[in-house]
């Protein structure tokens, strides 16, 4: 028998028409702008199926933009995101890209640069009832949704990286609820997305990174 919660009836409390193309939108792109350090400089967003579609009318652009600038569902902000945007100086594209048709229809990729020239590309499914999901990671394919507590861990696939990644966090006492590998190929690059049941402690990050083959770590609290 499968389990129907309230939220999936009722829906998410948001800013907007649809919760699939602005509550979703906020949910992406509040995860995607928490893998990269901030403050964000420039910021682009490819919109496919629907997404191209309907962004302008459905609200999809402003809740983009707003999610990218940390802004919950519900914050009466995201109206005046384009103007909160250009305050703050961050630079904002939309790209619709009605081509590609083999994809999920509430699709985005969001490029991202913050102030030190760093860059990160991201890709999101909005699932519909404010429910997401991260799909790419710099192109490497992963999966993840944000309803947990996650650590993302980018590293070079050598022996030994995520033994290392377990004691770690065994060490904080940090319960693993789902843990998931992803590589490019042997030696290559690759992915590691641990979720917790409870919330991640500060100064985790510094500790992982501690491993050679460790590059980059990326916490991701609810």
């Amino acid at each position: 028998m499968s389990f129907i919660s309230v939220f999936d009836v009722l829906g998410p409390n948001m800013i907007g028409p649809s919760s699939s193309h602005t509550a979703g939108a906020v949910e992406i792109a509040c995860l995607a702008q928490k893998l990269l350090e901030p403050p964000l400089r420039q910021v682009e967003f490819t919109l496919y199926g629907s997404f191209a579609q309907t962004y302008h009318g459905h609200g999809t652009d402003r809740a983009l933009l707003g999610g990218i600038m940390g802004f919950s569902t519900d914050d009466l902000r995201i109206r005046d995101s384009f103007q909160i945007a250009r305050d703050r100086g961050l630079d904002f594209a939309f790209i619709p890209n009605e081509t590609e048709t083999e994809i999920h229809p509430n699709t985005v990729d969001i490029r991202m640069v913050n102030e030190a020239g760093q860059t990160m590309t991201v890709r999101g499914e909005s699932l519909g009832g404010g429910k997401v999901r991260i799909t790419r990671i710099n192109g490497m394919r992963v999966e993840f949704t944000g309803e947990y507590a996650s650590v993302i861990t980018e590293h070079q696939d050598k022996p030994g990286v995520v033994a290392h990644i377990t004691r770690v966090l065994s060490d904080w006492n940090v319960n693993i609820a789902f843990m998931r590998l992803y590589r490019e190929g042997k030696n290559d690059t690759a992915y590691c997305i641990v979720e917790s049941d409870g919330r991640l402690p500060e100064g985790i990050s510094d500790q992982l990174k501690a491993n050679p083959y460790i590059h980059n770590v990326m916490v991701v609290q609810p």
